[in-house]
């Protein structure tokens, strides 16, 4: 029989206040696991605001299914004041609250401005119907549907860790190969790298017109790293940031993972 090797969680949720009845949600998800997994699983931060005890119950299943701890707040004024002072991965509102409004413009406030935090609202059709002057990404109806919920939750989610990812540079100081055609190789010093680009430091002169090849081999791995890479930026001290324009696929999901292991270690 071959094994299950997807990931399951069971959440069993009480709604606050009840005494002798006591509901109880089983959330099970299912999901291949990938290389990746340690960093699909790690744990994110989320707030609901709302004062609908049972829809914020449904909730908690979900998202602590998802790997995401929870915060209710059942004042507006409050969950702001919060947002201020806490970090924040994903916030939730229930846009049938009473003073809900004042959450959505404080968060398009020109000071608040980027705010990067993935916003979802939550309640009747009527609130729906202006989704884009909200600024959120996305939205489910009330009553919760689990499985639309566990949906757009996954989506939201798979969101900040992407972005966590994409963005994530590593410093480290490794020889790296940088090649113009019809040139001879240049050595440089790797200072740190993304999924994007890379800094490198070099006393050689690099001409920020060509397109460069780029050779350099990850720590703990036997595979070399060869992608084409331009300048975008550089300073008198020899640094210079470049952008990668074409890796292998191979190659990119090798440099994929090991970005992963770092962020995961720091």
């Amino acid at each position: 029989m071959k094994q299950d090797r997807g990931l399951r969680s069971e959440v069993g949720c009480l709604k606050p206040g009840a005494r002798s009845l006591k509901p109880t949600i089983t959330l099970v998800i299912y999901g291949g696991i990938t290389p990746t997994d340690t960093v699909i699983r790690m744990t994110l931060s989320s707030m609901v605001v709302s004062r609908d005890w049972l829809e914020v119950s449904v909730l908690e299943c979900i998202l602590g299914g998802l790997h995401m701890d929870v915060t209710v707040e059942n004042e507006p004024q409050r969950a702001i004041e919060r947002l201020s002072r806490s970090k924040i991965d994903a916030l939730i509102v229930d846009c049938d609250l009473n003073g809900s409004s004042r959450i959505l413009h404080a968060l398009q406030a020109p000071q608040r401005q980027p705010y990067t935090v993935p916003l979802v609202i939550m309640g009747g059709p009527h609130c729906l119907t202006n989704l884009d002057q909200t600024g959120a990404l996305f939205a489910f109806e009330k009553p919760i549907s689990v499985e639309q919920a566990v949906r757009t939750l996954s989506a939201a989610r798979n969101m900040i860790v992407d972005g966590r990812l994409r963005y994530h540079r590593t410093g480290l100081e490794i020889p790296v190969s940088l090649k113009a055609k019809g040139q001879e190789a240049k050595d440089a010093q790797l200072i740190n790298l993304s999924q994007g680009g890379m800094q490198v430091r070099t006393e050689h002169f690099i001409d920020a017109d060509i397109v460069m090849q780029v050779h350099f081999e990850l720590p703990g791995t036997r595979s070399k790293l060869k992608a084409e890479a331009e300048v975008v930026w550089h300073d008198k001290s020899g640094n210079f940031g470049m952008r990668f324009l074409n890796v292998p696929r191979p190659q990119q999901r090798t440099l994929q993972l090991w970005l992963a292991q770092q962020f995961l270690a720091h």
